[in-house]
């Protein structure tokens, strides 16, 4: 089970560190990473479609975390130890309870007399 845990772990660290890149090299108004390294020529190549392609891979990797993180949960969580285990029933008939309120015992003392005076 702990192999499966690291092995979700790492998975979502690289698509976290891949969706970070991929917001990063983003075109938000001019700036971001593909100006700086394409400059005036990425617009001969079409930005607009590497831009379709950024947004895409965001969501994409975006929803992968969260699937990811959802089925780390599911697969590695486990019930707590200090939760005590059921005792299947009885097949047997149920115990008799006593409509006696909880103050009331079931023998009775004698009464006692007052012992005579001289």
């Amino acid at each position: 089970m702990d192999s499966i845990f690291i092995l979700l772990m790492v998975l979502i660290m690289i698509a976290s560190i891949l969706l970070v890149i991929i917001v990063m090299a983003q075109n938000p108004k001019g700036g971001g990473l593909s100006s700086t390294f394409g400059g005036a020529s990425s617009a001969q190549f079409g930005v607009q479609r590497t831009n379709d392609f950024m947004e895409k891979a965001t969501w994409t990797l975006g929803g992968t975390i969260i699937v990811l993180i959802l089925l780390s949960v599911v697969i590695t969580g486990k019930p707590s130890a200090a939760a005590p285990a059921q005792v299947p029933a009885s097949k047997g008939a149920p115990a008799k309870q006593s409509s006696a309120p909880a103050s009331a015992t079931t023998t009775t003392a004698p009464a006692q007399t007052p012992a005579p005076t001289k």
